[in-house]
């Protein structure tokens, strides 16, 4: 059993400048989906930003980020980034989601996402908001 817990920045229109420099700094590979890509625009002036997006290097380093949406209020002193834990088998992190639901409140329910067979986000009862999933094909629910 593997899980890793990658650090997801928030940001108002920099994810994907602040990616480029982070991939800049460590190295790796970049990956980014915006919300165009997704179909998912609200706004379309906001449609080239970024909904999900990582930097991954083989020397370990690895962050996520996303563009938070302009009709949602952000406040990078506050939601400034995201405790994302991610694993290989659905099992596993539908275990860790069960216990952290624990006086949560459920932002987004577990399920699927375009980039992951389980997704889902909550934020504690201490106010950590914690997103979790399942890339590649495990699909158990």
């Amino acid at each position: 059993m593997s899980i890793n817990v990658v650090t997801h920045l928030n940001f108002r229109g920099e994810a994907r400048a602040a990616l480029t420099f982070y991939q800049s700094v460590f190295g790796g590979e970049m990956a980014v989906v915006t919300y165009k890509d997704a179909g998912n625009v609200q706004d379309p002036s906001q449609a080239d930003q970024v909904m999900w997006g990582q930097v991954s290097a083989d020397n370990g380093f690895q962050v996520m980020a996303y563009d938070v949406p302009g009709q949602m209020p952000w406040n990078q002193g506050e939601n400034a980034f995201f405790v994302s834990v991610r694993g290989e088998r659905a099992e596993e992190i539908n275990a860790y989601w069960e216990k952290l639901t624990e006086g949560s409140t459920v932002v987004v329910p577990m399920g699927p996402a375009q980039w992951a067979s389980r997704y889902g986000m909550l934020t504690d009862r201490f106010g950590v908001t914690w997103v979790l999933d399942v890339l590649g094909g495990d699909d158990a629910s």
